[in-house]
């Protein structure tokens, strides 16, 4: 439990989740359950407190993460290599935190960060895989790699991803620096990874969604440059479903002091 008038430290998280059960990261409306809140009532049960927990980005509902990033100021006496055990011993099976370290306390999980790196991952095969469906969007679709890949180059360096971006998206601007767009394929899928230096909200489904779209032939590469450079939303294609998507890795300069990791 915290003690009162000692000084509070800023420790860095990395946490993995699974997406499925949860309404997003963020904590919402009452009897939503949200990662945020999963996490903030883990540290309620050890400091008795509920912490200003900060986050690197705010999933959508559905979507996973393997890296995503969290910074919480505490006055816990608890030490820094055993916060691990101590928090995932109150959370659920589907959140886990794998990595902790002490930062200075003027370290912010999402003004701090560098880049993000997101993974898509597509079946590609006509028949489902049950042990898959929470984590790949099955399409069972012929796809053309040449098209999806001529207009993914177009959507690298810093451009105005308006288009892009869900409607009503508050954000003072909508120019993000795409630093990498990668298709592969692995075995029975197809792996998209998507780094930048932020993304907006749906703007990584909404991407991936066309460039479906280019693979099947329903959309050209220059449609797909034109809509990005006009910034029409309403041509873009249709959001790739949540549960394809997950964080992999948020990157930070260094900052750490002392680490704790399972």
């Amino acid at each position: 439990m915290q003690k009162h008038g000692e000084k509070r430290i800023n420790l860095k998280f990395t946490v993995a989740y699974d997406g499925t059960g949860f309404a997003g990261f963020q904590r919402q409306g009452a009897g939503e359950r949200t990662v945020q809140g999963v996490l903030e009532e883990a540290f309620y049960k050890l400091t008795g407190e509920y912490p200003k927990l900060i986050a690197a980005g705010r999933t959508d509902t559905g979507v996973h993460a393997y890296g995503q990033v969290i910074n919480v100021l505490t006055g816990s006496s608890i030490p820094v290599d055993r916060w691990l055990a101590a928090l995932n011993s109150n959370l659920p099976g589907d959140v886990v935190a794998w990595q902790v370290e002490k930062v200075p306390e003027e370290f912010h999980a999402r003004y701090h960060a560098l880049s993000k790196v997101y993974q898509y991952r597509v079946l590609q095969r006509p028949w489902p895989d049950v042990l898959r469906r929470n984590y790949c969007l099955h399409y069972p679709y012929e796809l053309d790699l040449e098209p999806m890949r001529e207009a993914a180059s177009y959507f690298l360096g810093k451009n105005d991803f308006a288009a892009f971006a869900a409607a009503g998206s508050p954000v003072k601007s909508t120019v993000r620096n795409l630093i990498r767009l990668e298709i592969e394929e692995k075995g029975d899928e197809l792996v998209f990874t998507l780094e930048a230096d932020g993304f907006l909200y749906k703007m990584a489904r909404n991407i991936v969604g066309t460039l479906l779209l280019a693979g099947r032939g329903k959309m050209t590469p220059e449609e797909i440059r034109l809509i990005l450079q006009e910034k029409n939303r309403a041509a873009c294609g249709p959001p790739a479903p949540s549960h394809g998507l997950c964080l992999v890795r948020v990157d930070y300069p260094p900052v750490s002091l002392e680490r704790g990791k399972e």
